[in-house]
């Protein structure tokens, strides 16, 4: 019998469609994602010797005695040549009647994530996916510095059918003047856990995934992976770190390093699974702590109710007419069988 199951983090409700129950192999109509051959590509703006093809690089993994804006690095970062918000000028807020407006400032950025055009997170060496890690922290860590940006988004679409334009492996970051809506709705919700429990929601639902193991995908010392027991998507798998951490920027670099293998499994099995399939992940973090003015205690107890978090999206269903009108979810294939599946993938 279907069932609605109502996520605890967002209070964000789901149609788990069981009559549907859909198997991995019934998601063959979506069209795998189809990586280049080539490692190099002249034409590509991200490929090694293409440096003066982006703008100038803000931070780079370089080898050593190597220049900016030129080959000989393993992790770039750039600012977007198509940016959603421009980083010069002033927060200016205005309004008319019951319309708010604020000034598009922000920061848009590409995290080019491996010299070779063929090289996915999935197949790139550990010591590869760390160095992305590390270029996500380092830029997180810099951008807080500007008392404009109220939230720092890194997020990845891998795949046509999850946003990508370009092929070469790339993550991308935006910084927002706001705190996005459904950001919002965890750091309220979790706020509201702790003045309630004094304990962390995130924590407390991590230790009854790892009781049940029903839905548990992956785990090692310092990570878990898991489909939700609300997922909005099929395969849909989050990724916590064990101890209680509020801020992605926190990670101790061992523990880095565990973090990377576990998102390389995860994103192999998806992979071997459901034939490379688009997906898209973002990565929730605590907001920015400067004060603001006003507001001296605004997110004041996030360092004990949240804990960061990645999100990992496979995009094997569309959305229609329902979820458009009601905002709710259908998912065709319970995570409990999601989860089985992907556990029994030979990595």
């Amino acid at each position: 019998m279907p069932e609605l199951r109502k996520d605890p983090i967002s209070d964000r409700w789901v149609v788990v469609a069981t009559e549907r129950g859909r198997r991995p192999s019934d998601f063959g109509g979506v069209e795998g994602t189809k990586m280049c051959a080539e490692a190099h590509v002249p034409t590509c703006p991200f490929c090694e010797g293409n440096e003066k093809k982006t703008p100038p690089e803000i931070v780079a993994y370089r080898q050593f005695g190597t220049a900016p804006d030129s080959p000989g690095w393993d992790v770039r970062v750039t600012a977007n040549k198509f940016p959603a918000l421009i980083a010069e000028g002033e927060i200016k807020r205005s309004g008319t009647g019951l319309f708010d407006m604020i000034s598009g400032i922000g920061a848009h950025e590409v995290i080019i994530e491996t010299p070779k055009h063929n090289l996915t997170l999935a197949e790139m060496e550990l010591s590869q996916l760390d160095k992305v890690l590390w270029a996500y922290k380092q830029r997180i860590i810099d951008l807080e510095k500007d008392r404009r940006f109220r939230y720092i988004l890194v997020f990845k679409n891998y795949g046509a059918a999850a946003g990508t334009s370009l092929d070469h492996p790339h993550s991308q970051l935006i910084a927002t003047p706001i705190t996005p809506r459904y950001v919002k709705l965890e750091l309220t919700n979790a706020r509201q856990y702790f003045q309630d429990k004094e304990r962390c929601i995130f924590c407390d639902l991590m230790r009854q995934e790892l009781d049940a193991r029903a839905r548990l995908v992956y785990e090692n010392e310092y990570f878990v992976a898991f489909c939700p027991f609300a997922s909005r998507f099929p395969f849909e798998i989050w990724i916590f770190p064990r101890s209680h951490q509020f801020s992605f920027q926190e990670i101790p670099d061992d523990q880095r390093m565990q973090l990377a293998g576990c998102l390389k499994d995860v994103l192999k099995r998806l992979k071997m699974l459901l034939n490379d399939p688009p997906f898209n992940y973002v990565l929730h973090t605590a907001p920015n702590p400067a004060p603001r003015p006003g507001r001296p205690g605004y997110w004041g107890t996030i360092e004990y109710d949240f804990h960061w978090h990645i999100e990992i999206i496979p995009r094997l269903t569309k959305m229609a007419g329902f979820e458009w009108g009601s905002g709710l979810y259908i998912n065709p294939s319970p995570p409990e069988e999601a989860a089985k599946y992907l556990r029994e993938v030979k990595v």
